[in-house]
């Protein structure tokens, strides 16, 4: 695999001098400065590009385009917006830049409620709790729909719940659901979420899925074109949340991407993490399935629980089988006959990272933890399979 790292840009706390003595040889980045819908033009793709490359590094992939909420609900201006996604996707590929990663999650990117919570170890991880969750849903949010979600004995146990929150944990969930983590390009206040949950009125799973289906109709001929694979990055995490729809969880919704726009250029980011939260999906056989669409990986593992909470574990720990899933993703790319970029995908806080401010999920101990542990396993498969 082409060991990445992800990277923020000139602002991140992680420097690319620190990336490179990781080991990584690639940067996953995007222009975060430049407003979603808008032209990614060849000067500032260049700038970045030259900013990477002066550090000794390549920029491997674009993680991510945004693809604006008025593209998903197609209403507004979206028919522009898509033209201007056309037109980054090829600038990106004049400048030698030929992997996007996007996703099409409704208002949201990836989502926890608690970015420090601390393990027996001292180390501190991002949490996901199905109740904090539906606590805003109910008693901040006030969604009117919420109350049908639940029977009465849930709702009241959810209320006792709530009225246990101190006033720190009260913020806290408010602030990390709304304000935006790492990535997601875009924060709210409370009225502007309610204004934009209220776009997705009468927007199904199966609207939103043919929603996507006519972006990637616009924009898939572009990207071959022009030899640009686009990946799709999976829901994070991969359930509806605030009654919005998710369509993009299981093998079953790869499969229904892969088959409506059935190009080379149309394929997946396979996210461990966001897959592993589900049970039901078998991440090995999902890479052996999808191997030959798959464009860009995320490894990381999280460990749920019975009550739909879940966190980000150790990489070779937690729910995902990650020795199998590597073992998977090695046999492609012999099959293949390529190399695919990879990035650890978030990490603990630990060790003198403590100390510091970072990026939720994107010190760097941690995912330089990751990348060490990922790259043993690699190295002892191909070690064994060489004997």
């Amino acid at each position: 695999m082409q060991e990445t790292m992800r990277w923020y840009g000139p602002n991140d706390p992680v420097s690319l001098r620190d990336i490179l003595q990781a080991g990584a040889s690639g940067i996953v980045t995007a222009l975060h400065h430049i407003p979603n819908g808008e032209v990614w033009t060849r000067e500032e793709i260049k700038k970045r590009k030259d900013m990477i490359e002066a550090a000794g590094l390549l920029w491997s992939v674009v993680e991510s385009v945004p693809v604006h909420e008025e593209i998903k609900t197609r209403s507004g201006a979206y028919l522009q917006k898509i033209k201007n996604y056309q037109e980054t996707i090829r600038n990106l590929a004049a400048e030698g830049i030929f992997t996007v990663c996007y996703n099409f999650m409704p208002i949201l990117d990836w989502t926890r409620t608690d970015l420090e919570y601390e393990l027996a170890n001292g180390v501190k991880a991002l949490l996901f709790e199905k109740k904090a969750v539906q606590a805003f849903d109910h008693f901040i949010l006030k969604r009117p729909e919420a109350k049908a979600e639940l029977s009465e004995s849930e709702y009241q146990e959810l209320k006792a719940y709530f009225e246990s929150l101190t006033p720190e944990k009260h913020q806290m969930i408010i602030d990390n659901i709304l304000k935006g983590l790492p990535g997601s390009e875009i924060g709210y206040t409370m009225e502007e979420f309610k204004s934009m949950l209220a776009t997705y009125d009468g927007i199904d799973a199966p609207k939103l899925a043919d929603n996507l289906r006519q972006f990637l109709d616009a924009i898939v001929p572009v990207a071959e074109s022009v030899g640009v694979s686009v990946a799709i990055h999976p829901d994070d995490p991969p359930f509806p949340l605030f009654g919005l729809p998710r369509i993009m969880s299981t093998a079953a919704d790869a499969r229904r991407i892969l088959r409506d726009q059935p190009s080379p250029s149309n394929g997946l980011t396979f996210c461990t993490g966001s897959f592993g939260v589900r049970a039901d999906n078998d991440l090995p056989a999902m890479v052996a399935e999808f191997g030959e669409h798959i464009h860009f990986i995320h490894l990381r593992s999280t460990k749920r629980d019975a009550e739909g909470n879940f966190f980000e574990d150790n990489h070779l720990e937690g729910d995902v089988p990650m020795v199998a899933v590597i073992d998977e993703i090695l046999k492609v790319q012999e099959r293949r006959g390529k190399s695919l970029p990879m990035r650890p995908d978030h990490g603990h806080l630990m060790l003198d990272d403590l100390k510091k401010k970072t990026n939720p999920g994107y010190s760097a101990i941690g995912r330089l933890k990751g990348l060490a542990e990922i790259r043993g396993v690699q190295a002892g498969l191909l070690y064994s399979k060489n004997k």
